[in-house]
């Protein structure tokens, strides 16, 4: 029997109450009840390592018998200077130096005050305008906020910012013309060039966006083309690249960085969510040296957040970037990934609503449509990313969804399990999956074919 809720002084988003956790270990989360379920999207794409890792509770242990708090104005900390020695040598050539924060929120938003900063440092206070994607999510902080592009999310607080420019993500998927993916990709890059061009080369500072879509796209990756063309217009320019590897970095798609599937030179990355794998609040923005060195020689960087290099929160980061080393977690990501992936694709056989099936590494997404060949959301008014999660969590798996076309219609699920998956968890992920989505369109009436199909 599941226990009433009892009156709670929080609220969130809305006023849904979830079960009370119990404990977790591993890819399972129990709740207060017993009840199990499968972490099938590691909490918002953060529990990389997976839940209760012992060699990483037992460094923030040790930490904790030192110090928990060393405010980093009165003095350094052991922990947060090793792991930005850490967090450097698995950045790109020069990216070298790392500023921590306590999430990615708070990562983009340094970012682009790193990189404004450094524009007046070096005598080009012009630029100030930093074109981002359409759809994309960078953070909810107004700063973060006014470079997402997520209509739902920006509506409310549109008189409080200033809107940056945009170019469409390159939603390849969803063309309907004669050109080959790598086309399609250099079309989509030289909509950035057209942009800054557009908005005159001098005023634009930066261009952001996650090599690999998040919450916004679903895991949406471009055709190779995309990212080589978008790196060449970027130095064009003379127009700082800026990667937001929030959700991308630590091993989930594969690499430690996504960018290094393109081989992709940034000139910042923000980083959070995996890289402290749920452990502690933490991320970082880590720059190349040419830009901090002008900062900080120019007056300092004027930014700054209390928990910045917190010894506890570094810690556990340590430990975290260690045992991805141990477990091999990035190989894992790609080994698991490709298997996970195409369990994904053969449900397609079954199922005439999945349109798409997309991704890389263990960072994937199934998109619901109501015509395959047109790829037309279902109704924006079934609430399909809502049902299927709810389907799909009564019987202990979790999911996470979103509004697939600029987060107001369209349905994508993102299927992100922990980087320590196992084959034989990919096959209890799809026997509740199966089973969710049978009972998804027997609800809404939708074609199905058999289970072995």
């Amino acid at each position: 029997m599941t226990r009433q809720h009892p009156p709670s002084n929080l609220f969130y988003q809305n006023r849904q109450r979830r079960p009370m956790i119990g404990e977790a270990r591993g890819i399972y989360i129990w709740d207060a009840d017993g009840k199990r379920y499968i972490d099938g999207s590691s909490g918002a794409m953060v529990a990389n390592l997976g839940h209760g890792n012992e060699r990483v509770l037992a460094a923030m242990r040790a930490q904790m018998e030192k110090a928990t708090f060393a405010y980093r104005l009165h003095f350094e900390n052991e922990p947060a200077e090793k792991l930005a020695q850490m967090t450097a040598a698995r950045m790109p050539p020069g990216v070298n130096k790392v500023f921590f924060v306590s999430g990615g929120s708070e990562a983009v938003e340094s970012a682009i005050k790193l990189a404004r900063q450094y524009a007046i440092a070096v005598g080009e206070s012009s630029r100030w305008k930093i074109i981002s994607r359409y759809p994309s999510y960078h953070g909810s902080t107004l700063g973060a906020l006014a470079l997402t592009g997520m209509d739902n999310m920006s509506a409310p607080f549109a008189q409080m910012l200033r809107e940056m420019p945009k170019v469409p993500a390159p939603t390849c998927y969803l063309d309907h013309d004669d050109l080959s993916m790598d086309e399609r990709g250099l079309r989509y890059a030289e909509m950035l060039r057209a942009e800054i061009l557009a908005q005159g080369p001098e005023t634009v500072l930066a261009f952001i966006m996650e090599p690999v879509g998040g919450a916004s796209t679903g895991a949406l990756v471009a055709p190779d083309s995309y990212y080589k063309r978008v790196s060449e217009i970027c130095r064009e320019f003379g127009i700082l690249l800026i990667l937001d590897e929030v959700m991308t970095g630590a091993g989930r798609t594969g690499r430690f960085l996504a960018a290094e599937h393109w081989g992709l030179q940034p000139d910042i990355i923000a980083l959070s969510k995996g890289f402290a794998a749920g452990y502690a609040p933490l991320g970082a923005m880590v720059a190349h040296e040419r830009l901090v060195e002008p900062v900080l020689a120019h007056g300092g960087f004027i930014h700054g957040y209390t928990y910045a290099g917190n010894p506890l929160a570094c810690a556990a980061g340590v430990a975290v970037l260690d045992e991805i080393d141990r477990l091999a977690l990035s190989q894992k990501a790609q080994d698991m990934g490709a298997l996970l992936k195409a369990e994904l694709i053969g449900l397609k056989a079954r199922y005439p609503f999945i349109g798409d099936v997309r991704g890389k590494g263990l960072l994937l997404a199934f998109e619901l449509v109501s015509d395959v060949e047109t790829m037309t959301p279902l109704p924006k008014a079934m609430d399909t990313h809502i049902h299927l999660v709810e389907e799909a969590f009564s019987r202990g798996l979790i999911l996470y969804s979103r509004r697939t076309r600029g987060g107001v219609e369209g349905d994508h699920f993102m299927v992100c399990p922990p980087l320590i998956l196992t084959e034989t968890q990919i096959g209890e992920i799809m026997e509740i999956l199966t089973d969710s989505l049978d009972a998804f369109a027997d609800k809404f009436d939708l074609p199905r074919g058999n289970r072995s199909a």
